[in-house]
């Protein structure tokens, strides 16, 4: 394969995949990790993801930072940091894949019940922030995958779209910037990541202007269950993974 064809399917990749994060606030790793580790090996992938991601948490508040529930975020990122060593230790101590096999199961009874089941229960105190914060955490720390947590409990605090969207920005951006940083330090930001980055730039723009626009059209009543799908598929991916 070319080299021009490698980049145009990393950049075809991360394309459809801020697409995705856009629209609905998340899912961008999971669905651009698979294709591009096959493409360019995990190395290259995973920071190139992280790139990415920050790029569209930055696009995104810089659009909609009003919407942000700054009370939910900072006890989200808060809890999320004194949940990264406790991830760390369960990365060394447990099996790896029996913890994602039951995530994944978790995340798709979870999204399947929001689904098939009569209407959840409403998370009204900011104080459960903390917890699903620490999980957030905790999960991000040992597996990457602090995502699942945030968006669970921004869906019982029945966010409307605009609010979900940009209040997980938020939170994302500060533990994505850690992560890029890591990235960094652990030498991990070779000429193929810069290049690659530059490259899909355009593109990652784009999707996350078209994602904006499927976004305010998604009805707020239909917005839960667009959620608890992605969920679910969420956990089905990490079954087929794992």
């Amino acid at each position: 394969m070319s080299f021009t064809t490698t980049v145009m399917l990393a950049a075809a990749v991360l394309f459809a995949a801020t697409f995705v994060r856009s629209a609905v606030g998340f899912g961008d790793a999971l669905v651009a990790m698979p294709p591009l580790a096959l493409l360019l090996g995990v190395k290259t992938a995973t920071p190139l993801v992280a790139f990415a991601a920050s790029t569209i948490a930055v696009v995104i508040l810089s659009r909609q930072w009003r919407s942000v529930d700054v009370r939910s975020t900072w006890r989200l990122v808060v809890s999320s940091l004194a949940g990264i060593p406790f991830g760390l230790l369960l990365l060394k101590l447990a099996p790896e894949a029996h913890v994602k096999l039951l995530l994944g199961a978790l995340l798709a009874a979870y999204g399947l019940y929001g689904l098939v089941s009569p209407r959840l229960p409403e998370l009204r105190g900011e104080r459960w922030a903390y917890a699903f914060g620490f999980a957030a955490g905790v999960l991000g720390g040992a597996y990457n995958t602090n995502g699942p947590p945030v968006v669970i409990y921004g869906a019982l605090r029945r966010w409307p779209p605009e609010h979900f969207r940009a209040t997980l920005q938020g939170c994302f951006l500060v533990t994505g910037l850690m992560i890029v940083v890591g990235h960094g330090a652990a030498g991990l930001w070779t000429p193929l990541v810069v290049w690659l980055y530059l490259a899909s730039l355009p593109g990652i723009l784009l999707a996350v202007w078209l994602g904006a626009l499927t976004n305010r059209r998604i009805p707020r009543a239909a917005f839960g269950r667009v959620v608890y799908a992605f969920v679910a598929v969420m956990g089905a991916l990490f079954l087929i993974q794992f």
